[in-house]
C-alpha cells in the first residue's frame, strides 16, 4: 500500500474506502483492515480536535482584536 498523507477528514474517508475495497477484494486481510480502521479512527479524532483548536484560536484572536 502506498504511503498516504492523512491530513484531512476527506483524506481519511478516501483512505478508509480504499481499505474497505482491499478487504472486500481479498487483497488485504480483515485483521489488517480492522487495525488500519482503528488507527484511522484515532487520526479522525486528532484531526477533528486540531481543527476545532484552530477555530477557537482564531475566534480568541478576533475577540482580543475587537477589545
Amino acid at each position: 500500500m502506498p504511503v498516504r498523507r492523512l491530513n484531512t477528514l476527506s483524506d481519511l474517508r478516501r483512505y478508509l474506502a480504499h481499505v474497505v475495497n482491499e478487504v472486500e477484494a481479498d487483497r488485504m486481510t480483515a485483521d489488517k483492515g480492522g487495525k488500519l480502521g482503528y488507527l484511522a479512527n484515532i487520526m479522525r479524532g486528532i484531526i477533528s480536535e486540531s481543527d476545532l483548536e484552530e477555530r477557537i484560536r482564531k475566534l480568541e484572536a478576533q475577540l482580543k482584536g475587537g477589545n
